[in-house]
C-alpha cells in the first residue's frame, strides 16, 4: 500500500465508498467526512456508499445524503432518490418472494451462534434489514478476539450461507451477490459506466476499511484504504493500492481533497 499522495490524478465520475470506519469516525460522520461528501456532490463527483447496514438505513441515506445512491446489505440491492420527480427507485438481486422467508432460514444460524459464541450478540440494526444477519462482535459489546470472529464466520458458511467480515459485524446471507457486482449494477443503471470495460473502470475510486472491502479493493486499481485498513493488512491478500494518512471519516476528506486537486 503506497501513499495517497502518491496517487496519480485522474478523471473520476464516482467515489464508492464503505460507511463504517470509512466515512464514519467512531461510529460518527464527523464534519470533514460530511463536508467531503458535500465537495465531492458539489463537484460533480458521484458518491456511492456501499454498505452492509440495512435497508431501513439505506432508504434515509438515500432520501437525505448528498450521495447519488447507496448500495446496502452487501450488494443486495440499491437505493436511489430522485428528488426532482420525488420517488425512490430500490433494485434488488432477489424477487420479493425469496426475500420474504430469507429471516425464517437465518435463525437457525443466529441461534447457534448465540449458543455457541459467548459475548456475540445479533447486531441492533437488525430490525431493519431483509436480507441477511448481522452479528455484532465490537459495535454494541466487548470486542471478541479473532478466534470467535472465526467461529461466527464457521457456523454461517456449515449453514450454507455467504458470510463476511466487516470492522464491526459478521454478515451473513444466502445468495451468490455481493457489493462489488451491485456497484456494476449501478454505475451501468444509473451512471452510464461499464465498469467491466478499464476505461470507464478508471474513471471509478473505491475506499474502504477492512476484509469485507477486499473483493473491490482487488478490482479497482485506484482503490484507497483509510489509514485503519492497516489493522487488518496481516488478513487482506488484495490490499488496496493507496492508503491515506488519516483514519475513518478524516481519511475519506483527505481522499475528497486528493481528488478535487
Amino acid at each position: 500500500m503506497r501513499p495517497l499522495s502518491q496517487r496519480p490524478r485522474t478523471e473520476t465520475r464516482v467515489v464508492f465508498a464503505d460507511i463504517d470506519d470509512t466515512l464514519t469516525t467512531e461510529g460518527l460522520i464527523t464534519a470533514p467526512s460530511f463536508s467531503a461528501l458535500w465537495a465531492l456532490h458539489d463537484a460533480g463527483i458521484a458518491v456511492v456508499p456501499v454498505t452492509g447496514r440495512p435497508a431501513g438505513w439505506c432508504d434515509h441515506i438515500a432520501r437525505m445524503w448528498p450521495v447519488a445512491g447507496v448500495v446496502g446489505e452487501n450488494g443486495a440491492f440499491y437505493f436511489r432518490y430522485d428528488a426532482a420527480g420525488r420517488t425512490l427507485t430500490r433494485r434488488f438481486v432477489l424477487d420479493e418472494t425469496t426475500r420474504a422467508g430469507l429471516q425464517d432460514r437465518l435463525r437457525a444460524i443466529r441461534d447457534r451462534v448465540l449458543a455457541e459464541v459467548p459475548g456475540a450478540a445479533v447486531a441492533s440494526d437488525q430490525a431493519y434489514r431483509i436480507h441477511d444477519l448481522a452479528i455484532d462482535f465490537c459495535e454494541d459489546v466487548p470486542p471478541l478476539d479473532r478466534a470467535a470472529v472465526d467461529r461466527i464466520v464457521a457456523i454461517f458458511e456449515a449453514a450454507g450461507a455467504t458470510a463476511k467480515v466487516s470492522s464491526i459485524h459478521v454478515n451473513g446471507w444466502f445468495g451468490t451477490y455481493d457489493k462489488l457486482g451491485m456497484m456494476k449494477t449501478f454505475a451501468a443503471e444509473v451512471l452510464g459506466l461499464d465498469l467491466d470495460d478499464p476505461a470507464d473502470r478508471t474513471r471509478a475510486v473505491y475506499v474502504g476499511d477492512s476484509p469485507n472491502d477486499e473483493p473491490a479493493f482487488a478490482f479497482f486499481e485506484h482503490g484507497v484504504g483509510v489509514a485503519n485498513v492497516r489493522d487488518f493488512e496481516d488478513r487482506l491478500r488484495a490490499p488496496p493500492a493507496w492508503v491515506t494518512e488519516a483514519r475513518g471519516g478524516e481519511g475519506f476528506a483527505e481522499l475528497a481533497e486528493h481528488l478535487l486537486g
